[in-house]
């Protein structure tokens, strides 16, 4: 009789004995402390401009980690009083919540009971210390995250048996609890014998719960939380503030329902902690009552993530290019990484307004096209070819607004350039010994257009020939008759090596009509080839200025400009679009007066059937800047009758190029040569005394017996 009634209650004494060995005394199979010393948490990578300010954060996990003494003393009240009051003078555990938990537990099991279920034990949430929740967060994810799961997490012995009275989720969860407990005083020890005193271990455990929990809307910690709900850094909290901190504090508790709202869980849930930190001593009782009267606000969330999308997708390309083996986009986003761009965020703000200006502006001339009329940006700095800035299209399009995921129209778009592609063909022509004085015929010329087909008659925009000229004018008034003609004399070839030096590196075309522009480049290689005339110097377009890890070491830094242009026809192109502007009958004529007190070189681009419409230009010399716009519809279809480059493209670069020198963004207005102004001023003088003695020749219009196609 004794031996039936001593194994039933052996049994339980076993088991107790056993789970008060392995909490408090059994230190086998204990997690790494060294990474929990680190505390290398994934973070949030961010690119910055080259002020130093954040363009986009990008994170999986959106974290700041911060210190203990980071956090302000009203939000450590706040914690304390949801979570722990007494955090500084416990072991890891908190005995005398026992009777509340053991109350609860009995309760939930009994009410389950009573309501037709079976009789298992139900473990209330809560009664868990800070460090307990740190502990199951930290290092026991893989138990919390199968135990409500009808299998044993391990079904050794003990669990089996325990199963059997508990069922398999009670067994799971009480296990879970009893390890947690465990690894809670191993940590307390451990932390203490680490840091020298049980007020620091402390603290470092604070500043990592505070760093670590999970708190809503992809936000974890108590800073990335602070910013995202109230648009506010943690170390801004005063006393004042108390409201705000109870907000976060009752958060962790269950992010779902407690994340700060118009709702009345929030609202209940902060006024709950503002008592307990009353009561506590913390806070006066009239400060508690004043914030539990105030509504609950939260900052406005925008759906802006950047103000340069197409600029942050090109971070992205780059990081690939030069990272290798030793970093990449997943190190950035793990925030292993930081990346310094060359973007001027100052910059990209006028550059986005600018283009949805001009765009707006079409969209007055053809309404049909609302909301669907596309366009691209993109600026260089003349001395290095650094990427200002970069819009891959319009901020808002088809209702959404652009993210750095859409397509870039300055990076992906190939689109042909018509004229703008011209000034290479001068240039490759002013290297083989012609100059701005060459005479050229203006006159009407066929093109073959292949084996077993049609010639094509060149025809210029104004349909009409203007005979003999000097190169000088044929460019700056863009006639495409003396294009074709000097790259016929002079081969193609030359044309397409000058594109290669000047960094053009989609294959061209080898057909003439390449010298029109009918070959299809990337805005960026364009804007390149530009930046290379004005400023001399040889570089490749970049976004990325250099690259640290998380302890500031330079992991990749941009390369300084390559060589300079050393051939003097170089000279003779920079004169010859500053002419674009300053000859009264130059495409971009509209850019010399006093109400833009800006000298500027360029060209304007228009392709067939007024597909697309682009400009662009520049400031002189190295400390200028690049400034390329195109204007299109995806699906390439045409802009409109007399939708031109000067018309459609050219006054979004006015805007930029005014708006950028008068706040003084990119330093002083260059001014080109005296001597290349005073040539232009020459020869201005002349065909204006020509004019006036009647010596030039009428210009010859087109007729039906030889009609060009445009």
């Amino acid at each position: 009789m004794v031996l039936f009634v001593a194994v039933p209650l052996a049994l339980p004494l076993f088991l107790f004995s056993g789970f008060i060995h392995h909490v408090y005394f059994d230190r086998s199979g204990l997690p790494d402390i060294e990474r929990f010393i680190r505390f290398e948490l994934p973070t949030t990578g961010k690119i910055y401009d080259a002020q130093g300010k954040v363009l986009i954060e990008l994170a999986r996990e959106y974290r700041r980690v911060v210190s203990y003494d980071e956090v302000p003393v009203i939000v450590r009240q706040a914690v304390l009083a949801a979570e722990d009051k007494n955090f500084f003078s416990h072991s890891g555990v908190e005995y005398r919540a026992l009777p509340r938990v053991v109350q609860k537990t009995v309760v939930r099991s009994l009410g389950a009971w009573r309501n037709g279920g079976d009789l298992r034990l139900l473990l209330p949430q809560g009664g868990s210390t800070l460090t307990q929740q740190l502990v199951r967060g930290y290092f026991l994810q893989d138990r919390t995250s199968v135990e409500t799961g009808d299998y044993l997490f391990r079904p050794s012995l003990i669990p089996r048996l325990l199963s059997t009275g508990l069922g398999p989720r009670a067994t799971n969860k009480l296990l879970r609890k009893l390890e947690e407990v465990r690894l809670a005083l191993w940590l307390e020890e451990e932390m203490q014998r680490r840091y020298g005193s049980k007020e620091q271990a402390k603290r470092q455990i604070f500043a990592r719960s505070v760093s670590f929990h999970y708190l809503g809307n992809g936000r974890y910690g108590f800073a990335a939380a602070s910013e995202y709900y109230f648009g506010k850094p943690l170390s801004s909290y005063t006393p004042e503030d108390a409201g705000q901190a109870a907000l976060l504090a009752g958060i962790a508790k269950s992010p779902g329902t407690y994340a700060p709202s118009g709702g009345e869980p929030p609202r209940r849930r902060r006024n709950q902690i503002l008592a307990l930190m009353a009561r506590n001593g913390c806070i006066p009782k009239s400060l508690a009552a004043r914030c539990q009267a105030e509504p609950v606000r939260v900052a406005v969330y925008s759906p802006v993530k950047t103000y340069a999308p197409a600029a942050i997708e090109n971070v992205f390309d780059e990081l690939k290019q030069h990272g290798v083996d030793r970093f990449g986009i997943e190190d950035l986003i793990q925030g292993r990484i930081s990346v310094s761009s060359t973007l001027d965020e100052r910059v990209q703000i006028i550059v986005n307004e600018a283009l949805e200006n001009g765009l707006v502006r079409y969209e007055k001339r053809h309404p049909g096209a609302k909301g669907s009329i596309q366009g691209s940006v993109v600026v260089l700095r003349n001395a290095n070819a650094a990427i200002l800035a970069e819009a891959g299209g319009r901020r808002l399009f088809k209702d959404r607004v652009a993210r750095y995921s859409d397509y870039n129209r300055v990076t992906d778009s190939l689109r042909q350039p018509g004229s703008a592609w011209k000034p290479l063909v001068y240039l490759a022509a002013f290297r083989l010994g012609l100059d701005l004085a060459t005479t050229v015929p203006d006159e009407p010329i066929e093109v073959s257009m292949g084996d077993d087909q049609d010639v094509k008659w060149i025809s210029n925009y104004d349909n009409q020939f203007k005979g003999p000229i000097p190169i000088r004018q044929a460019l700056a008034e863009s006639r495409n008759t003396v294009a074709v003609w000097i790259t016929r004399e002079i081969g193609l070839e030359n044309v397409l090596q000058i594109a290669r030096e000047l960094g053009i590196r989609t294959p061209l075309q080898p057909y003439i009509t390449t010298a029109l522009g009918a070959s299809e480049v990337r805005l960026l290689e364009l804007a390149g080839a530009y930046r290379a005339m004005a400023s001399g110097v040889l570089a490749e377009p970049h976004v990325i200025d250099h690259v640290t890890d998380a302890s500031g070491a330079v992991l990749y830094e941009a390369p300084p400009a390559g060589r300079r242009i050393r051939f003097p026809e170089l000279n003779l192109i920079q004169e010859g679009l500053r002419g674009v502007v300053r000859l009264p009958d130059g495409t971009a004529h509209s850019l010399d007066g006093g109400n833009f007190p800006i000298p500027v070189m360029g060209k304007t681009g228009t392709t067939n059937e007024f597909r697309d419409a682009l400009f662009v230009g520049s400031t002189y010399g190295m400390q200028g800047i690049t400034v390329a716009v195109r204007i299109g519809f995806d699906d390439n279809r045409t802009l409109g009758e007399k939708e031109t480059g000067g018309r459609a493209a050219l006054p979004i670069f006015r805007e930029i190029m005014l708006r950028v020198y008068k706040d003084k963004l990119v330093g002083p207005v260059p001014s080109f040569p005296r001597g290349m102004e005073e040539r232009i001023d020459g020869y201005l003088a002349t065909q204006t005394l020509q004019e006036v003695e009647g010596d030039t020749p009428p210009p010859q219009t087109l007729t039906a017996a030889s009609p060009p196609s445009q």
